[in-house]
């Protein structure tokens, strides 16, 4: 999409729908908060909607009590189009129904995308389909041709019918509408009860409204049994390609009391001479995730001529390349981290920094190595001018990265 395009759009929101309980799948969680291939089902179907230059709202609709399986499912988002949760309902048509309610409330205007929360595999392009043929001023919605015959029963499974094969077409999501007039059907559904429409094309054309079709995608499968999550593992695991970064950073010792390595804040005779708190090893770790990315390094994400960062917690800087990696659907694997200098010692404080770290990006204690060594009295180390930090970053990311 160009962007003379994108800006001859009507403004643009998506709402997903991630109220269900989703038990057929299995497991303990809400389909949608369990983990595919590291991450979140619905961080990673909110992943190309933030990322969509398009859309300027994203609403989540979620389950009563999910508020805490919400939050570490878009921990660490910093987009400001991700608006506040949403509590749905009883059935899906309640959930959508509150979720375009917010969207009223927080003046939108323009095209609402709404999406399942078990799609996680919606394209970039199949999104941007879906903003073109709003276009139109009518709905339109994503379709498959069937390729199946399909059968009519009655409710002792005795065929009654058989439909013609091109007459037949399976949707999906994300679905797009003009804003108002599907806010309008809904409250128009609500008022005269009507329920059992399985999706808003449903109730839009249960409206009098026209709605027609784009071409879907036979990827943007609906996780719904236990074997979808099997096969959507496998696909994740052929999508994802190895990177490994490496980081190094030094610091001069100065007057002070302190040091911070792998963030934690350590007892020294001497202090060092940063723009930020100094964290040779954070500052390293860093650098090693955003060059596995091949996005830049430390100094222009952060850079030291701004003084906003003066003084700055080091763990802010290995939050966002962490960041950087989920933002991308990647995933860390491990991080290796040595630290070099005669004193302080690191030993009695390895596992706090191990620890810290694993905080900080999300991953297991085990994803995490630590070592600590001199330069046997060689060089500026070895003379007590300062301590450095070498670090390894291992991630995957998807091919098409």
């Amino acid at each position: 999409m160009s962007s003379e395009t994108v800006t001859s759009l009507p403004s643009v929101a998506a709402l997903v729908v991630a109220a269900g309980r989703g038990l057929r799948a299995g497991g303990d969680l809400p389909k949608q908060y369990r983990l595919l291939a590291g991450l979140p089902v619905l961080r990673r179907t909110l992943l190309p909607l933030l990322a969509e230059r398009a859309i300027s709202h994203v609403v989540v609709v979620i389950g009563t009590g999910d508020e805490a399986c919400y939050a570490d499912a878009v921990a660490g988002f910093s987009s400001g189009k991700l608006l506040g949760p949403v509590t749905g309902g009883a059935i899906r048509q309640d959930s959508v129904r509150l979720g375009l309610r917010a969207l009223a409330a927080s003046g939108f205007e323009g095209t609402v995308l709404v999406h399942d929360a078990a799609r996680p595999f919606a394209s970039r392009n199949l999104i941007e389909r879906a903003i073109e043929a709003a276009q139109s001023g009518s709905a339109s919605i994503p379709a498959l041709p069937v390729t199946d015959t399909i059968k009519r029963v009655d409710g002792k499974g005795q065929i009654i019918e058989t439909p013609p094969r091109d007459q037949l077409v399976s949707v999906q999501t994300p679905q797009a509408f003009a804003f108002r007039s599907l806010l309008a059907a809904h409250e128009a559904a609500a008022a005269a009860a009507v329920t059992g429409l399985t999706d808003d094309a449903a109730l839009i054309e249960w409206a009098g409204h026209a709605v027609t079709t784009f071409p879907g995608e036979a990827m943007n499968v609906k996780l719904t049994h236990p074997e979808d999550f099997v096969l959507a593992e496998e696909r994740l695991r052929r999508q994802l390609t190895t990177r490994v970064g490496t980081g190094y950073d030094v610091h001069a010792f100065t007057d002070g009391d302190h040091v911070w390595l792998g963030g934690v804040r350590i007892p020294h005779s001497r202090g060092v001479r940063a723009h930020s708190d100094g964290d040779v090893a954070l500052h390293a770790l860093t650098d090693a995730i955003l060059g596995a990315l091949a996005d830049g390094d430390i100094g222009t994400h952060f850079p030291p001529s701004d003084p906003q960062w003066r003084g700055a917690s080091s763990d802010r800087f290995l939050a966002f390349a962490a960041e950087r990696v989920s933002g991308r659907g990647g995933v860390i694997d491990h991080l290796d981290l040595s630290i070099v200098c005669e004193a302080p010692k690191v030993g009695p404080y390895r596992e706090q920094i191990r620890a810290r770290i694993a905080e900080v990006t999300g991953v297991r204690l085990d994803q995490v190595g630590l070592k600590a060594t001199t330069s046997e009295r060689m060089g500026f180390t070895g003379r007590g001018e300062g301590l450095a930090a070498l670090a390894t970053a291992t991630l995957r990311l998807p091919n098409d990265e």
